[in-house]
């Protein structure tokens, strides 16, 4: 017989409070078994489920997506439009990570150079801090140009 695991163990051995393991039993993204006295227990399908939900986490999956995915990944008989519609999502998923590690760069970049400037302020640092704020504006407000331009000849 398969080990089962109380939500006790469950809990102290993956680091996820009771609390949530209820709440992911009741919006169905993990559902143990229960015995006679209704007590949940827990199986290693159930823990790689659970250890998936966390990875999964990490990576900025939302609890409805995850949902969607472990139901995709027990399924039995797998329909190729399916598996074809969770690549896409995937593949939007990986677009949008990546677009959040541009952004992150940037943010990063912009912050050496802040301290760059703070560290050793003089009239040069000054202006290449100014330029690559004035590069991150252009590219968030692509829309109005002209506003960009009248601030171009701005130094102090």
């Amino acid at each position: 017989m398969e080990k089962q695991y109380s939500i006790n163990e469950v809990s102290q051995l993956l680091g996820i409070s009771k609390d949530t393991l209820r709440y992911y039993d009741r919006i169905g993204i993990v559902s143990p078994s229960r015995e006679h006295n209704a007590y949940r227990r827990y199986s290693q399908d159930d823990l790689v489920a659970l250890m998936n939900i966390q990875i999964m986490q990490y990576a900025d999956f939302s609890l409805e997506e995850i949902k969607g995915k472990l139901r995709f990944h027990r399924m039995q008989n797998v329909d190729p439009d399916t598996c074809q519609e969770v690549a896409e999502f995937l593949d939007a998923k990986k677009a949008e990570t990546r677009k959040k590690i541009a952004h992150l760069e940037k943010v990063s970049q912009l912050l050496d150079l802040a301290v760059e400037t703070l560290r050793d302020f003089n009239h040069e640092s000054d202006q290449r801090l100014a330029v690559f704020v004035q590069e991150i504006y252009r590219e968030l407000h692509k829309k109005d140009p002209g506003f960009i331009k009248e601030c171009d000849g701005h130094s102090n």
